[in-house]
């Protein structure tokens, strides 16, 4: 698996990687920003994604919404910001490309002059509402918080979701968020990938013209910090849900480090779909749950392993509990079979194939070029990284689940009705999250 490129280094310290494919009349354009939730700092979170809201809004020479003008020439375009990176895209007609890379180098060269305060109290709101939405008012939706909280202490920047404290947001100042853009939103701390019909010699040529008299900034220092817990943790939070939930989740190694790889396909075995040993245990075999599933969420820093599972009417959150561990514990002793691992092998390939099938967007080729980039400094990681998977054994997967996912080294989080503490697993601290 291997996607030809050609990268390039403006005096700026823009990377700039090209991909050549001339099948479609299509271009996938895409910015990353090595910055996310981890370069925030307690009291004020919510920064990075905020500015995945303010950078459509406009900029110096394009002060309305990026939208409509890329849409009217035909492109589709998104952005998201994890904890770890903020990336933008644009899959645009090959005539449209100029266009796109226009608007995308003045909202990283020209952003400030067009952030006004009314913009920013606008998206604050906006923010806040998503917020509300997504979290506050979703039943479940705040058990990632209190586990982000349990798993994290307070000054590591993994304890916060990517979307923030909201007092944190309401105590945000404009010149705040523009000391924040200005060090983190510049050529030296980004990349840029382009990926389908495009000569090269003619992409680089356009960047150049669009990005280079970008000022040139110092790259932000970064701190690889790690995160472990002296002990178990069991929690339960009450919340406006008809059935508990119980959730279980571990440190684990970081994104592309050893063990990853192995964690990802034992969260395939365990838990992605039906023929997953959770789902067959709890939902088919037992029928105490109408869900279970579990997965690694790979990371910069440090990454997590999750178990969720619900229990189904008249079962409770403790048969959950023992059963979960019951059959990680089968893992950690024997490992999966080798017909468990051939089918996860599966699953991961046609996932690796079918994001490459695609130029831009998210998970596609110009996309992945810039993770591989940003976080490992070489876009043609593509056939070392599905090596790690290759490289992945029943013995490997036993390893790393009875080293890491151990019981004295988990939260674990029931999530319970109101006013129904005693569905909660036994030994549950009550805790409020808002």
């Amino acid at each position: 698996m291997q996607v030809d490129f050609t990268k390039r280094v403006l005096p700026n310290g823009l990377p700039v990687i090209v991909h050549e494919d001339h099948h479609c009349p299509i271009v996938g354009v895409s910015v990353w920003y090595h910055v996310g939730s981890q370069d925030e700092r307690p009291g004020r979170t919510g920064f990075a994604h905020l500015f995945e809201h303010l950078m459509f809004e406009g900029s110096e020479h394009q002060d309305g919404s990026y939208f409509q003008p890329l849409q009217q020439a035909g492109a589709s375009l998104n952005g998201s910001t994890s904890t770890d990176r903020t990336n933008y895209w644009e899959v645009v007609p090959t005539n449209a490309l100029e266009l796109a890379l226009w608007m995308e180098s003045d909202r990283m060269g020209c952003l400030l002059p067009a952030l006004t305060q009314r913009k920013f109290e606008n998206q604050r709101e906006v923010v806040l509402n998503e917020r509300r939405q997504n979290y506050e008012n979703r039943p479940y939706g705040l058990a990632p918080v209190a586990m982000s909280a349990a798993l994290f202490p307070p000054d590591h920047p993994y304890h916060w979701l990517t979307i923030g404290w909201p007092e944190d947001l309401r105590a945000a100042t404009l010149d705040e968020v523009h000391a924040f853009f200005a060090t983190y939103y510049h050529p030296g701390n980004a990349s840029l990938a382009l990926a389908g019909d495009v000569d090269p010699d003619r992409a680089f040529a356009l960047v150049e013209d669009c990005f280079g008299a970008i000022p040139a900034a110092a790259r932000p220092p970064r701190t690889l910090r790690r995160a472990s817990l002296p002990a178990e943790r069991r929690l339960v939070l009450e919340d406006r849900v008809e059935l508990p939930r119980l959730y279980m989740a571990w440190h684990t190694p970081g994104l592309f480090q050893d063990g990853d790889a192995d964690l990802d396909l034992a969260g395939d075995i365990l838990g992605s779909g039906k023929p997953s040993r959770l789902y067959r245990t709890l939902v088919f075999d037992r029928r105490v749950a109408i869900d279970a599933a579990a997965g690694q969420n790979s990371r910069e820093l440090s990454s997590l392993f999750q178990v969720t599972a619900t229990a189904a009417p008249d079962h409770s959150l403790a048969e959950l509990e023992q059963l979960v561990t019951a059959e990680i514990d089968r893992v950690a002793a024997h490992g999966p079979t080798e017909s468990e691992l051939e089918r996860g092998l599966a699953r991961a390939e046609a996932a690796f194939v079918f994001r490459l099938q695609h130029v831009g967007g998210f998970g596609g080729r110009s996309d992945q070029l810039n993770a591989y980039n940003i976080y490992l400094g070489d876009p043609g990681f593509f056939a070392r990284d599905w090596e790690r998977y290759t490289h992945v054994t029943p013995a490997s997967i036993r390893d790393i689940v009875q080293r890491d996912l151990r019981p004295d080294a988990r939260v674990v989080l029931s999530v319970v009705p109101r006013g129904r503490l005693d569905l909660a697993v036994s030994g549950s601290e009550p805790i409020h999250v808002s």
